[in-house]
């Protein structure tokens, strides 16, 4: 949060392709409209951000992955000490619990728990890193798992882990800094599962495949820690095999929609929430090229589109989930966007 309880976003992006690091950007309450503040370019390639209390969390998506952290006071973040290594190679995803920056690293398949000191900045090394095991039918992207995202199930039980490598997702649990698996759930071989996201009644999963191009929905147990895929519907209207990419999913506040974006056709497609399943109701044109990541907020879906260089918003019907484009701004490389 910026001074004065202004609204602030914050965006990551490449720095190998352009990018300028973390940008700060206020952000309109009434057109949500973005109006970028400041850059900050501390590490590399910081892709994937986190908000928790008055610190931001960045993965530094490297071979050698790290993840950071910054002071929030005012409308610049501060590093917070230097960036830790998390052991593995490409993080793509992290998120904040139980007292741990937790990061999904694509490269080496892993999943690592960083703890955090009573300020919130990082410790000094990792707690914890697990490896999954396992491939998938697709030689071109599955000969072994890539981690793609981490994060903490609604009941804040369980963590779960999305494997685009062995078509899967992991539920794990947290417990003294380690991070131990309590049960694998496999999906449709060669499906690819990037992203997943929880129904706000906390009782279904919406898991969107990278490889298909589709989404999964599953019931969700937290009491037994069972995820249980039920139906699968496509995000496109016509087939496509390979060159589709879908990136983001994010479900509306009231669990009425779900929307995604799909890199290779530039769109962002419209889900209607019905009872188990969904049902794809519009594709539209996302703003840009490259749509790697979407955020909901106050009813406005932005768009981080990568190699356009651009976050763009959308004001978005509630009764329909219609998206209307109402505005851009530059961000080169953009890769993700939060706000706090």
């Amino acid at each position: 949060m910026g001074d004065g309880g202004r609204r602030r976003a914050y965006i990551g992006s490449f720095t190998t392709a352009g990018g300028r690091g973390v940008l700060t950007a206020a952000v309109d309450a009434d057109s949500g409209a973005l109006t970028v503040l400041n850059a900050v370019d501390a590490v590399p390639d910081p892709s994937y951000l986190a908000l928790a209390g008055d610190m931001l969390y960045a993965v530094s998506e490297t071979e050698d992955g790290a993840v950071a952290a910054y002071r929030l006071d005012g409308d610049t973040p501060e590093l917070a000490g230097p960036p830790v290594p998390v052991g593995g190679s490409g993080p793509t995803h992290l998120s904040v619990h139980s007292g741990h920056v937790l990061t999904a690293n694509y490269g080496s398949g892993s999943v690592t728990a960083v703890p955090l000191s009573g300020d919130g900045t990082l410790a000094h090394g990792v707690s914890a890193v697990l490896r999954h095991e396992g491939s998938g039918p697709l030689p071109t992207r599955q000969r072994g798992p890539h981690a793609h995202q981490i994060q903490p199930d609604p009941s804040g039980r369980w963590v779960v882990s999305v494997d685009l490598g062995t078509d899967s997702v992991r539920v794990c649990a947290l417990e003294g800094g380690v991070v131990r698996l309590r049960r694998e759930i496999p999906l449709r071989p060669g499906s690819g599962p990037r992203h997943l996201a929880f129904h706000p009644d906390g009782d279904r999963a919406y898991v969107l495949n990278e490889l298909a191009p589709t989404v999964t929905v599953c019931r969700w147990d937290s009491d037994s820690c069972v995820l249980d895929p039920v139906t699968e519907t496509p995000v496109l209207p016509e087939p496509h095999a390979g060159d589709a990419y879908p990136s983001g999913i994010v479900v509306s506040s009231d669990g009425g929609f779900v929307w995604t974006a799909t890199r290779g056709q530039d769109v962002l497609s419209v889900l209607a929430v019905e009872g188990d399943g969904l049902r794809r109701v519009a594709t539209e044109p996302c703003g840009g090229v490259w749509p790697r990541a979407i955020a909901l907020s106050e009813g406005f879906l932005y768009v981080a589109n990568e190699r356009s260089g651009d976050v763009t918003w959308f004001a978005v019907d509630p009764q329909t989930g219609a998206p209307r484009r109402s505005g851009s701004v530059r961000a080169p490389a953009a890769s993700c966007v939060v706000f706090g």
